[in-house]
């Protein structure tokens, strides 16, 4: 089993920037890769960004691409969304989650593990 637990969410101006982080525990992150995705009110849950099993490949939502880092430290089993820019339209609630193997998914049904969540507020 693994938890993932997020923090770093708030409240932000638009402009601003924020860094999300999830940490897991129960087993270490090397081999699962890992996502971000966000779910803001009536809206479906979508992928954001997502960062491959080793320090490798990532890919990202065209909505926040160049805006949004994901970055991975096996070493603190912790995974990172650093977001500058902010729009209005990124508030959601953020959560991260995890497979086994390499490749980062995009799907949410493809990932075994999730966070609780933590609220992105980006004011105009």
């Amino acid at each position: 089993q693994v938890q993932l637990v997020e923090s770093g969410g708030g409240l932000v101006q638009a402009g601003g920037s924020l860094r999300l982080s999830c940490a897991a525990s129960g087993r270490s992150l090397r081999n699962y890769a890992m996502g971000w995705f966000r779910q803001a009110p009536g809206k479906e849950r979508e992928f954001v960004a997502g960062v491959s099993g080793t320090v490798g490949p990532t890919n990202y939502a065209d909505s926040v691409k160049g805006r949004f880092t994901v970055t991975r430290d096996n070493a603190k089993n912790t995974v990172y969304l650093e977001m500058n820019s902010l729009k209005p339209e990124d508030t959601a609630v953020y959560y991260c989650a995890a497979v086994w193997g390499a490749a980062p998914r995009q799907r949410s049904y493809d990932y075994s593990y999730w966070g609780q969540g933590t609220q992105v507020t980006v004011s105009s």
